[in-house]
C-alpha cells in the first residue's frame, strides 16, 4: 500500500506554473475579498496569496473593515466583477463583521465566470446537472478528486460514500463522484447505519465537522479515505493546549486504508492548488473571448421602410437597449454611470481618471460649408459616420454630440439630434432644455444683498457691519472662505485672523472700488437685476467654460476667473472677488457629466454641452463643430483643441447640392417656405460657381494640416450628374476624398463609403497645426484669422475695441486665443472680394480663456448673439441675411 500522505500538490502547482509561463504577455490577477477585524493576515489567506505568487499569479486581497455593511460589500464585489483585469475572486468565509451580512447573498454576488471558489448558485446548479466543463467546481471537492486520481484508483463503478452534506464539501462532492460514474451514497450525522455504510465504501470522503467520528475498524480494507475535517481537540502536550485532527481516527484508519490523507497537510494544500487551477482556467476562458480594446456591442441594423416614416415615427419604432447594457458594452463600470430611466445615463467623471492612461483613439471632427437656413445634415452625417464605423465596419466608434437648444430643435432645421435612420433615440428623452439665466437668478438672488453692499459705496451699512456680513460668525469664530483668501492674496493682505484686521484693511477688503463705466450686464445679473447691457454674455461664457472643462476642479478655477468689471485702478474684478464662484460651481457641478445615449443602430453617443473633454477609449471619436469651417472649425481647433491638448486626425466637411446652388446665385432659401424651383432643376453652371465656396472652405480646413474628406449629403432632388460634379470639384480643391452619403435614408450603410475613407485618412501621419501662436499680439491673431479664414484684406478696430484691447493687454489677457463673434453667413464666394473686417468691441472671457471680439455684423444684426465655443443657432429670419 502507498501511504497517501506522500501524495501532495507539488506536481499540480508545477503544471500550473508552466501554463502561466506559456501565457505570454498576459497577466492573471486573483483577488481575495475579506473582512476581518484583527490586524494580522489570517493563515489561510496567507497560504492562498503565497501559492498564487509561487505559480506566477498576481494576487492581492481587498480588506473591508469590520464595520462594513452588506450594501458596501456587495458594491465592492460588483466593482471587481466588472473589472476585466481581474480573473478570479473569492469571498473568504466567515465574514467577520459587526453587522448582519447574508453570506449566501454575498457569494452569489460574485460573477459566475470569476467565481473560482465555485460557491455561486449558478456554478452549483451546473455541477448538479453535470455541466462540468461549463462551471467552476468547488476547490475542496475538486482537490479530493485530484488526490483520488493521483492514487491511480479508478472512480468508475466504485462504491463511494460521502459523509456530510454541506454546500462547500458534501453536496458538490456527491455530484462530482456521481458524474464521474461512481455509485454514491451520502451519509450524515443522523444516518443510523453509518458504520455499515462506511464498511461498503471503496472511496470514502468525510466532511462532517466532527472530530474522529469515523473509526478505523469501520473502514473497508484497501479503501481510499479522504479526510476533509479540521477539528481542534485538547492536548496538554502542545504549547497551545490543543491539536488539529480530522473527522477520521487517523492512527487506526491508516492500518486498513489503501490511501488516506493526513490532517493537517492533506486536503488543505490541494484545495489551495485547485483554487489556483480555477483561476488559471478563468483567465484562459476570458482571453479566448476577449480582444484587448475591442467592444462587444450588440448593434441593431434597421431595414429602411418605403416610404420613409417621419423622424419621430422612426424613433418610436426603435427599441433602445437598456442603458446599463450599453454602458457595460463600452467598458464602463456600473458605479461610473448614473441611470436616468432606461435609455440614458450620466457618465461620472471618475471614468476619465480611470482611463486617462489609455492611448488616445482617432479623433474625427465633422464640419460643413456655409449652410442654408434649413440646415444641411451635418449632425445626421456625423451620427451616420459613427454608425457605419461601429455597426458595419465593426470598429469601436463613439459619437460626441452637443446638446441641442430649443431654437435648433423646434426651428426649420429639424430635431437637431440627427434625422431619419441616423438619429439619437429615444427622441423624446434627448435633453431639450437650454442653459437658462432664470435658474441662476433664482439661485443667486440669495447673494443680492451681500453683492450689492460689497460694491455700492453709497451703502448705509458701516464697513465693520459689511465685514461681519461677509465673514459671519460660525461656532463662535470668524474665518475666511477660500475665495476670500484668494482675494486677500491679490490685495497683498497676509493675515488669516479676521480679528487682527485694521480699519484700512477692512475697507480694502469690503469695497471693490469698481469703475461704474466698466460694469457689465454680468455684474447686475449676478445681483439679480435685469440689465440690457451685454445681455447673455455671462451665459455664453459659462457655456464655453462647461465646454472646455474636463473636471470639477478646472471648472471651479475657470468660473472664479470670470471678469465682471474693472476697478478704478485698472484691475479686473472677478466672480471670485464677489465670492459667488462657489455657488456657481455648486449649481453647475452636475452639468459636466456627459449623457450616454445611443443611435438607431445602437452606436453609443456622448451627448452634452461638453463635446469632448477626453477620448475615453481607444476608438474613433466622431464629434462636430458649429457652422462652417471658417467659424466653428477655426474656434474648435484654436480654442478647444488647444485647451484639451487633443489633436484631431481627420476633418469631414458636409456639403449639399442645394447649398452650393445658393452660393452659385440661386434665390435665397427662406425657412417655412417651399424651395424655389431653381433648386429642383439641374443647373451645372450655377452649381460649379457655387463650388468656389466649397473650395475655399476646404482650404480653410487644410490650413490646420489635416486631411479633408467631403461628404455630399444626398437629397432626393439631386441628380447623379450634380453629385459627381460636386465630388469632382472637391477632389480638385485638394480634398483627400469626396463621397456621397445616404445615411438619412439608409442608416450606417449609407455612410459606409465615408467611414472607409475616414479609416484610410486616419492612418496618415499627424500633421495638425494651429493657425497662430497665442503669444503674438492680439491684433496679429485677429488679422491672421480674418485673412486666412474669412478672406479679408485686414481688420479695422473701433476706438472702443482699441481701448479694451489695451486694457486687457495690461491685465495680462493679451496672450489668450481670440474668438471672433460674427455672422456665419459672411464668407463670400467671390475670390476677388477684398474687404476689411470691422471689430467693434472686445470682451475678455478670462474664465473661458479667450478674447471675444465682436464684429460690426453682429452688433448690427443681433446684439445679443455672441458666438462662443458652443454652437448656438440664431433665429431663422436672421439666417435669411446672406452677408454682413
Amino acid at each position: 500500500r502507498a501511504p497517501a500522505d506522500q501524495v501532495d500538490q507539488v506536481q499540480v502547482k508545477e503544471r500550473l506554473k508552466k501554463e502561466v509561463a506559456e501565457m505570454k504577455n498576459q497577466s492573471i490577477t486573483f483577488l481575495l475579498f475579506v473582512l476581518f477585524s484583527h490586524t494580522r493576515i489570517p493563515c489561510v489567506l496567507f497560504m492562498k496569496l503565497k501559492a498564487a505568487a509561487e505559480i506566477g499569479i498576481n494576487a492581492n486581497h481587498i480588506r473591508l473593515p469590520e464595520t462594513a455593511t452588506e450594501d458596501e460589500v456587495l458594491r465592492s464585489i460588483v466593482a471587481v466583477n466588472e473589472n476585466p483585469a481581474v480573473h478570479g475572486l473569492i469571498v473568504q468565509l466567515p465574514l467577520d463583521s459587526i453587522n448582519t451580512i447574508n453570506a449566501e447573498k454575498v457569494t452569489n454576488a460574485v460573477a459566475p465566470e470569476k467565481d473560482v471558489d465555485g460557491l455561486n448558485s449558478i456554478n452549483a446548479g451546473k455541477l448538479s446537472r453535470g455541466d462540468l466543463g461549463d462551471c467552476f467546481i468547488p476547490c475542496t471537492p475538486n482537490g479530493c478528486m485530484e488526490l483520488i486520481s493521483q492514487t491511480g484508483v479508478s472512480v468508475m463503478g466504485k462504491n463511494a460514500v460521502v459523509i456530510g452534506r454541506s454546500k462547500i464539501v458534501g453536496a458538490p462532492m456527491h455530484d462530482l463522484l456521481l458524474w464521474n460514474h461512481a455509485t454514491v451514497t451520502t451519509c450524515h450525522s443522523k444516518t443510523l447505519d453509518l458504520a455499515e455504510q462506511v464498511g461498503r465504501a471503496d472511496i470514502l470522503v468525510v466532511g462532517a465537522g466532527r472530530a474522529e467520528m469515523v473509526k478505523g475498524e469501520w473502514v473497508k480494507e484497501g479503501a481510499v479515505v479522504i479526510d476533509c475535517g479540521i477539528n481542534h481537540v485538547p492536548d496538554s502536550s502542545k504549547a497551545s493546549g490543543k491539536r488539529v485532527v480530522g473527522d477520521v481516527h487517523y492512527p487506526s484508519a491508516k492500518k486498513r486504508a489503501g490511501y488516506i490523507t493526513p490532517v493537517p497537510g492533506g486536503v488543505g494544500p490541494m484545495t489551495v492548488a485547485m483554487l489556483m487551477k480555477n483561476t488559471v482556467e478563468s483567465a484562459k476562458r476570458f482571453l479566448q473571448a476577449y480582444t484587448p480594446g475591442k467592444w462587444n456591442i450588440d448593434y441593431t441594423k434597421k431595414k429602411p421602410q418605403e416610404p420613409q416614416p417621419s423622424d419621430a415615427d422612426i424613433s418610436c419604432s426603435c427599441q433602445s437597449k437598456p442603458i446599463g447594457q450599453l454602458a457595460r458594452e463600452v467598458g464602463l463600470f456600473s458605479e461610473e454611470v448614473e441611470p436616468y430611466g432606461t435609455s440614458r445615463a450620466k457618465i461620472r467623471l471618475d471614468a476619465l481618471k480611470r482611463m486617462e492612461k489609455q492611448p488616445d483613439g482617432k479623433y474625427v471632427v465633422v464640419t460643413g460649408i456655409t449652410s442654408t437656413p434649413l440646415g444641411e445634415g451635418k449632425r445626421t452625417t456625423a451620427l451616420g459616420l459613427a454608425q457605419a464605423l461601429g455597426a458595419h465596419l465593426n470598429i469601436n466608434a463613439f459619437a460626441c454630440m452637443q446638446e441641442p437648444t430649443p431654437g435648433s430643435c423646434f426651428g426649420a432645421r429639424g430635431i437637431a439630434v440627427g434625422g431619419g435612420y441616423s438619429q439619437i433615440i429615444p427622441l423624446e428623452e434627448v435633453c431639450l432644455r437650454p442653459f437658462c439665466k432664470r435658474d441662476f437668478k433664482i439661485y443667486l438672488i440669495k447673494w443680492n444683498v451681500n453683492i450689492f453692499q460689497h460694491i455700492d459705496p453709497r451703502s448705509a451699512f458701516s464697513l465693520q457691519v459689511l465685514f461681519d456680513l461677509l465673514v459671519p460668525l460660525r461656532r463662535g469664530q470668524r474665518s475666511f472662505s477660500p475665495a476670500q483668501l484668494s482675494r486677500m492674496k491679490k490685495l497683498g493682505i497676509e493675515k488669516f485672523d479676521p480679528l487682527t484686521f485694521t480699519g484700512t484693511e477692512i475697507r480694502r477688503f469690503v469695497r471693490l472700488d469698481i469703475d461704474p463705466d466698466t460694469a457689465t450686464g454680468d455684474l447686475f445679473f449676478l445681483m439679480g437685476v435685469c440689465a440690457v447691457q451685454d445681455p447673455g454674455s455671462l451665459e455664453n461664457e459659462i457655456m464655453a467654460i462647461l465646454s472646455l472643462s474636463s473636471s470639477v476642479e478646472e471648472m471651479q478655477q475657470r468660473l472664479a476667473k470670470i471678469v465682471v468689471a474693472t476697478s478704478k485702478s485698472g484691475d479686473p474684478i472677478t466672480t471670485e472677488d464677489l465670492d459667488v464662484s462657489g455657488p456657481l460651481a455648486m449649481l453647475l457641478k452636475g452639468t459636466l457629466k456627459p449623457v450616454l445615449m445611443q443611435t438607431v443602430e445602437g452606436t453609443p453617443v456622448r451627448h452634452n454641452i461638453q463635446t469632448l473633454s477626453n477620448l475615453l477609449f481607444p476608438v474613433f471619436a466622431v464629434t462636430e463643430s458649429g457652422h462652417g469651417a471658417d467659424i466653428g472649425l477655426e474656434k474648435f481647433f484654436n480654442i478647444k483643441c488647444r485647451c484639451s491638448d487633443l489633436r484631431p486626425d481627420v476633418v469631414v466637411m458636409v456639403a449639399t447640392v442645394r447649398t452650393l446652388k445658393m452660393h452659385g446665385g440661386a434665390p435665397p432659401v427662406q425657412a417655412g417656405l417651399p424651395l424655389p424651383k431653381e433648386y429642383s432643376q439641374e443647373n451645372l453652371k450655377q452649381l460649379e460657381r457655387g463650388c468656389c465656396h466649397l473650395k475655399r472652405q476646404v482650404e480653410n480646413a487644410q490650413a490646420f494640416g489635416l486631411p479633408v474628406i467631403v461628404a455630399v449629403n444626398k437629397f432626393s432632388s439631386d441628380t447623379h450628374t450634380e453629385l459627381e460634379l460636386v465630388c469632382g470639384q472637391a477632389r480638385q480643391a485638394g480634398a483627400f476624398e469626396a463621397v456621397q452619403c445616404t445615411n438619412w435614408s439608409d442608416g450606417g450603410a449609407g455612410a459606409l463609403a465615408l467611414a472607409e475613407a475616414v479609416q484610410r485618412a486616419a492612418k496618415l501621419p499627424g500633421q495638425f497645426r494651429f493657425l497662430y501662436d497665442p503669444q503674438i499680439p492680439a491684433t496679429d491673431k485677429l488679422r491672421t484669422v480674418a485673412q486666412k479664414m474669412y478672406g479679408a484684406k485686414d481688420i479695422e478696430l473701433s476706438p472702443k475695441a482699441k481701448e479694451k484691447l489695451a486694457l486687457y493687454t495690461k491685465q495680462d489677457f493679451g496672450n489668450l486665443p481670440v474668438c471672433i463673434a460674427k455672422t456665419h453667413l459672411s464668407l463670400r464666394n467671390d475670390p476677388m472680394s477684398n474687404f476689411m473686417l470691422p471689430i467693434t468691441d472686445i470682451k475678455a472671457n478670462a474664465g473661458a480663456g479667450f478674447l471675444c471680439c465682436l464684429t460690426e455684423s453682429v452688433s448690427f444684426i443681433l446684439h445679443i448673439y455672441i458666438y462662443n465655443i458652443r454652437t448656438r443657432y440664431i433665429n431663422t429670419h436672421i439666417l435669411n441675411l446672406r452677408s454682413a
